[in-house]
């Protein structure tokens, strides 16, 4: 069957990730998870940078990411800012130590070097599969895709840098287009 075989690839490439992000986090005295955190807070926006959107997206317990995320404050790797029109919502930030080291880590060298290995239309070839892997996989058990804005249903191009989310019913930034949304949806077909 194909997709024992697409299965079984998938999880020896993320064997091997694993392996590499755990020798590549020790050298700076964290965890893959909290390597795993600061990598989704460096590509996400501003209205799926908290810990409840963190937790969805990683499939964690709201207890093992607290514990996460004040290590990465202690360590100086994160910021917890207030939300300035609802004292409810705590926003997390990455610091410039923390973009320092995901410059190093994300991807790992070991992965760079076996990117550079392929031509770069397979490079393209590979990635456009597996986000359709991706699409299936959370679509069939329905799950939330926490895709980019300027792939969701919701944002609007009004024109050079002026982006509208019709769900939120606010104006985006250029550069927020390109992060990761939690509310992300993609179009009808």
């Amino acid at each position: 069957m194909a997709s024992t075989k697409i299965y079984d690839y998938i999880e020896r490439i993320a064997e091997l990730q694993r392996s590499d992000s755990r020798r590549c986090t020790a050298k700076y005295g964290l965890q893959p998870v909290q390597l795993e955190v600061l990598h989704y807070l460096s590509i996400c926006n501003q209205f799926s940078d908290t810990a409840k959107a963190l937790t969805e997206y990683l499939g964690q317990t709201k207890g093992s990411v607290s514990q996460t995320l004040k290590v990465l404050e202690n360590k100086g790797y994160l910021n917890k800012v207030a939300d300035l029109d609802d004292g409810r919502i705590t926003h997390l930030q990455v610091t410039d130590s923390a973009r320092q080291l995901l410059q190093k880590a994300i991807p790992s060298p070991q992965f760079n070097a076996a990117s550079t290995m392929l031509s770069e239309q397979k490079n393209i070839q590979i990635e456009s599969s597996l986000r359709e892997l991706l699409q299936a996989l959370l679509g069939a058990n329905n799950m939330k895709t926490f895709g980019v804005c300027c792939s969701c249903r919701y944002n609007v191009h009004r024109g050079g840098s002026d982006y509208y989310c019709q769900l939120l019913k606010l104006p985006l930034h250029e550069k927020a287009v390109e992060l990761i949304c939690k509310e992300h949806q993609l179009p009808a077909e």
